[in-house]
């Protein structure tokens, strides 16, 4: 059975969600599933804007066998050739002789990486700028490399303002019946997870994104609608606000994030005490967690979202603990900068997480590094609390 849904009169939602995956790209858990969005345009010329993920490609293939309503489809828009969002372009293609393909030069390479079929014949190839008319409707193109592959782009409707963005202002999470984002309270119960989208999978680009921010405020937008997620027709400012600033890597929050690993409880402990002393100067933004517990997902988007961070780790073979090395790897994969650290260490015999940590934050750019690194030798000693009063002062 088909289940789509109308955005406006030629536009029409035909994508699906999977609640049972468990992790997206195999290494981001998504507790709330993750919506694959798909959209056809029906005119003169009926075009479709993406196809989707294997996992849902029976209710994607329903949904657009009704949307259709016996007509032909003639033109498939590949924005993204990630496989979430291009892996049932073969089946588009085998069920679909007569559509054509409308790509870039780069994506044009890359179908021929991943698909065997004649993308020669099909293809229409198009530049930035480029239009094409398919009745009422006409759409332009919009190259915008690195958010997050070298063949992005997207494509805007001139007529209804309408931008199809790819990945941009996307988001984890299914979709439960709400297709917009005015239907929900967008703040309290997606931007969490929109956030976590961002920074893990087009963190590290910022500068990227910064380019095609620019290219899109040249447009009159009515309507976003993205690859995952939820559509926007009201409040975009908001999101786009958000975007400027993980792609300048500003910080949203005053406040503290803590990251710990702790393997008898004696850094955790530690890391108690310096957030209560946190609190008892006033700082209400406090996040505290536990590197062996929490995804490394969670704590760069949190990182992403705090002015000022704590890394506190064991040292474990005269190194840093595994979770916590991993951690800081990916901050530094995922470009993160612009923040004031503090870093806590804790060693029985030889302490050496601490400067192994040091190493690691003096990798990124344009971050301060408070001297102040509390050491603990196995546990917190009553000589200590000083030393974590005057860190707490300067991280308030």
């Amino acid at each position: 059975m088909h289940c789509t849904r109308k955005i406006c009169d030629d536009l029409t939602y035909i994508g699906a969600s999977d609640r049972r995956l468990a992790l997206f790209e195999n290494i981001y858990p998504i507790p709330n599933g993750v919506s694959y969005n798909s959209y056809l345009l029906k005119d003169e010329k009926n075009v479709l804007l993406d196809t989707v993920d294997h996992s849902v490609c029976l209710q994607f293939m329903e949904n657009l066998n009704y949307a259709l309503d016996g007509r032909e489809l003639d033109y498939l828009v590949i924005n993204h050739m990630e496989p979430d969002h291009a892996a049932t372009i073969g089946e588009i293609a085998r069920r679909y002789p007569k559509t054509k393909m409308v790509v870039n030069a780069k994506t044009l390479a890359m179908i021929k990486q991943f698909f065997d079929f004649d993308i020669d014949a099909r293809a229409v190839i198009v530049k930035e700028g480029d239009t094409l008319s398919v009745g009422r409707h006409t759409l332009t193109f919009v190259m915008a490399p690195m958010v997050h592959w070298p063949e992005v782009m997207v494509t805007y409707d001139l007529t209804d303002k309408i931008l199809f963005s790819a990945d941009a202002f996307g988001s984890f999470g299914a979709l439960n019946g709400h297709l917009f984002a005015d239907e929900v309270d967008f703040e309290h119960q997606y931007l969490d997870e929109a956030r976590r989208y961002y920074t893990n999978i087009v963190g590290k680009y910022g500068p990227s994104v910064q380019a095609l921010l620019k290219k899109a405020a040249g447009l009159e937008i009515n309507l976003v609608c993205p690859l995952h997620g939820l559509i926007w027709r009201k409040d975009l400012g908001l999101f786009i606000e958000k975007y400027n600033q993980w792609s300048t890597y500003t910080p949203e929050t005053h406040g503290v994030m803590i990251a710990y690993a702790s393997i008898y409880g004696n850094t955790e402990n530690a890391v108690n005490v310096l957030a209560n002393k946190l609190s008892e100067k006033g700082v209400k933004n406090i996040a505290v967690y536990d590197v062996s517990s929490t995804h490394a997902s969670v704590i760069v988007s949190e990182a992403f979202k705090y002015d000022k961070l704590v890394f506190a780790s064991p040292t474990y073979n005269a190194g840093i603990f595994p979770p916590m090395e991993y951690v800081l790897n990916e901050l530094k994969a995922h470009n993160l900068q612009n923040r004031t650290v503090a870093l806590m260490q804790n060693g029985s015999w030889a302490p050496a997480s601490g400067n192994l940590m040091k190493n690691l934050i003096e990798s990124l750019k344009n971050v301060t590094l408070l001297e102040i690194m509390p050491t603990l030798k196995s546990a917190l000693k009553d000589n200590q609390l000083d030393e974590l009063e005057q860190l707490a002062e300067l991280l308030k």
